[in-house]
């Protein structure tokens, strides 16, 4: 199932101002070290007439709504209505899609996130790629780092199949319309294939294939959409 998780089953690349970030490259993780530089580099041919500079590094769409209240750093590019809720905190290397929400307390790190994602309430998101149309729901999180500080290693739920990313920090790959259920924690190396749920207060790691629904129970159980 390994193969669930390359950009080209995950992603249409067409859904984000940042598709050229991921040509040439075979899985989704592999531009987690290039978000920052990326935004350098594009925010600057960001069409003047649709977004405008603030501050060092930030280039926002003018249609976007942002609360007195939220925080942001850059380097980040926010994309055309979307809206920042009170309470929310960018810290940088962030490239946030058209008509998205990114919530009241809500953080945001080392993101690349798709057009029409809603990460609306109390999320952490560090070091991920959250597809169109994904949803996290309410206190889901992504845990970036492993509690022995080794490196993430990417493994198939279920086979022996693995993938070595060689980073120390690797929050969750989302696929297109992928649903996270409230108060799930998504650990280190967390990938989930396109169109796939996942239930409430999940504890979810790996490679969870596309067109699934994960179930945590004992252990873990994911079934087919087609097999309910």
């Amino acid at each position: 199932m390994i193969n669930d998780a390359k950009i080209e089953n995950m992603y249409d690349l067409k859904e984000t101002v940042a598709g050229e970030l991921f040509e040439g490259k075979t899985y989704p993780w592999e531009v987690l070290s290039e978000i920052g530089s990326f935004i350098l580099k594009l925010g600057p041919t960001l069409d003047p007439s649709l977004f405008e500079k603030r501050g060092e590094n930030i280039w926002i769409a003018k249609s976007v709504k942002i609360a007195d209240t939220a925080t942001l750093n850059g380097p980040l590019i926010i994309d055309e209505d979307t809206e920042v809720r009170p309470g929310a905190f960018i810290r940088g290397n962030a490239i946030i899609g058209k008509n998205c929400v990114i919530g009241n307390s809500t953080e945001i790190k080392n993101d690349v996130i798709f057009n029409n994602v809603q990460v609306p309430h109390y999320n952490y998101v560090g070091d991920s790629v959250l597809g169109f149309h994904s949803h996290m729901g309410a206190g889901s999180i992504t845990s970036n780092v492993k509690s022995d500080k080794t490196l993430v290693v990417v493994k198939d739920t279920q086979s022996d199949e693995k993938v070595e990313t060689g980073l120390k920090k690797f929050g969750a790959m989302l696929g297109d319309y992928v649903e996270v259920g409230c108060n799930s924690v998504l650990n280190p190396g967390t990938v989930i294939g396109a169109h796939t749920n996942i239930y409430p207060l999940s504890m979810v790691r790996g490679v969870i294939p596309c067109n699934s629904i994960f179930k945590n129970r004992q252990g873990f159980e994911i079934i087919k959409k087609d097999e309910q």
